[in-house]
């Protein structure tokens, strides 16, 4: 007779710790976005990751969670009904994974599974922010986001782990969500940018980031945060999760050596921002594979993501599409090397759960031939060609009604004035004066005075411009 459910101490603990993590990845995102944006929009592309925050939480809780999670309707979605939020789940029997053999599932309170899976939804949509800087209207966002969590993330999150058509019958790898998060979030990134078109001077005027430690920031809390992502996954306190977070680590790491070396021999100057953007895309290429592939195959495929994430942003110069923070080739290529690598390198000899839980087979190089690496493939495709559509439609939809781009004065003056009637740094000084903290400096003045060459009292002092950098 099965035992009466309990709640594994363990893995409830571990499972918030790495919810908690997860949730700092946002604003580490809004940090990182918003160092590689220029300052007169920074504060908007803040805004749409803690929008996200705001939003999504509160979709996945009324009908996100059930959609991804409910019992399987018929391979693309879950039952709508089974988790409701108009629902409570209290009981000692609300265990996630619990079944009538095992009433205990894996010991982790029904709330708890939720409120992870909760925090990967958010994230996945604020991934896409990036790629539209600067010229996106906020209500047009907090729309889309609206609508492609409902249409998109939610359905293939039940594809992926829901026990849909990608992980239930197609049998493909996904640990931590190279296919359901970054192809996904990279996809509707790319449809988005080609309706809403290029920023206003691009390519012609140069858009650095305007303040590269606000960059190095984000990207380690991102790091920090991600091993809650990638090992929080296994669900469960155990040799896997370990896997998980020591592939992480080397993928990482591998990953920044591979962009800056791609900088040396290119531009003879590696960079922090190379570095900061070689980690992301180490962290994102292994977040399929961290559970599934042995430590040397994640240090190799943190090298190979490395170089190519290097070189794949550039070919937005090359193809003319506008991405402005590089989400396509960070997130979306990045997110495709480490979904095929599993068709390469995944072996049941580090993970058990490849066969006897998803069904599925060992990678290419360790005899199980080219089918894992097919089904790898179709699932990136069935993903890519879903988010890129309906990411597409929604933002077509939204331009030709509320209008999803701002107007050109506001793009040019600055969108967070604009949208949030807000500027990121105020560079007046405090008891007024003509030319804010660069005068103050001596800086641009004749002289290199402070107040050499002030004009006299009686003439009005010249707006200062909002524009600080970039």
């Amino acid at each position: 007779m099965p035992e009466a459910p309990t709640i594994d101490g363990a893995n409830t603990t571990w499972l918030l710790v790495s919810t908690a993590l997860v949730l700092l990845m946002t604003p580490g995102l809004a940090l990182f976005y918003g160092g590689l944006n220029r300052a007169k929009g920074v504060l908007n592309m803040m805004m749409m990751s803690f929008s996200a925050i705001g939003l999504i939480s509160i979709l996945w809780w009324f009908y996100g969670f059930s959609v991804a999670f409910g019992a399987d309707v018929n391979g693309f979605w879950g039952d709508p009904g089974a988790y409701l939020g108009t629902k409570t789940f209290l009981a000692e029997t609300d265990l996630w994974g619990a079944t009538a053999e095992n009433p205990s599932g894996i010991g982790v309170p029904l709330y708890v599974f939720m409120a992870f899976q909760m925090v990967f939804a958010v994230i996945t949509v604020a991934l896409i922010s990036g790629a539209i800087a600067d010229r996106a209207k906020f209500a047009g966002w907090l729309l889309f986001a609206f609508g492609w969590a409902t249409l998109v993330y939610f359905p293939v999150a039940h594809w992926v782990w829901g026990g849909g058509i990608i992980g239930g019958d197609i049998h493909a790898l996904d640990f931590a969500g190279g296919t359901a998060v970054h192809i996904n979030a990279g996809a509707a990134a790319l449809a988005v940018v080609l309706v809403l078109g290029k920023r206003l001077g691009w390519p012609r005027e140069g858009m650095k980031p305007h303040n590269i430690p606000l960059v190095a920031l984000g990207a380690g809390l991102l790091w920090f945060g991600w091993f809650g992502f990638n090992a929080g996954s296994e669900l469960t306190v155990d040799s896997v999760a370990g896997l998980a977070f020591i592939n992480t680590q080397l993928a990482t790491a591998a990953a920044v050596l591979g962009w800056i070396a791609v900088e040396w021999v290119k531009d003879r100057k590696p960079t922090m921002v190379g570095a900061s953007s070689g980690a992301v895309a180490g962290l994102v290429a292994i977040t399929p594979a961290c559970g599934f592939i042995a430590p040397w195959a994640s240090v190799l495929l943190g090298i190979v993501a490395g170089v190519v994430c290097a070189l794949a942003v550039s070919l937005k110069y090359k193809l003319g599409y506008d991405d402005s923070l590089d989400v396509v080739g960070v997130h979306f290529v990045g997110g495709w090397i480490g979904s095929l690598w599993l068709g390469l390198f995944a072996t049941n000899s580090v993970n058990a759960a490849i066969t006897d839980v998803v069904g599925a087979s060992d990678g290419l190089f360790y005899g199980g031939g080219a089918t894992q690496l097919g089904r790898q493939a179709l699932a990136g495709l069935i993903v890519t060609a879903w988010s890129f559509g309906i990411a597409w439609v929604l933002a077509f939809v939204i331009e030709k009604t509320i209008g999803f781009r701002v107007k050109a004065e506001a793009e040019v003056e600055g969108i967070d004035i604009a949208e949030h009637a807000e500027s990121s740094y105020d560079l007046s000084p405090a008891g007024g004066g003509t030319g804010g903290a660069f005068a103050m400096a001596g800086i641009g003045t004749p002289g290199g005075g402070a107040t050499s060459g002030a004009k006299p009292e009686a003439e009005p002092a010249e707006p200062v411009s909002e524009k600080v950098a970039g």
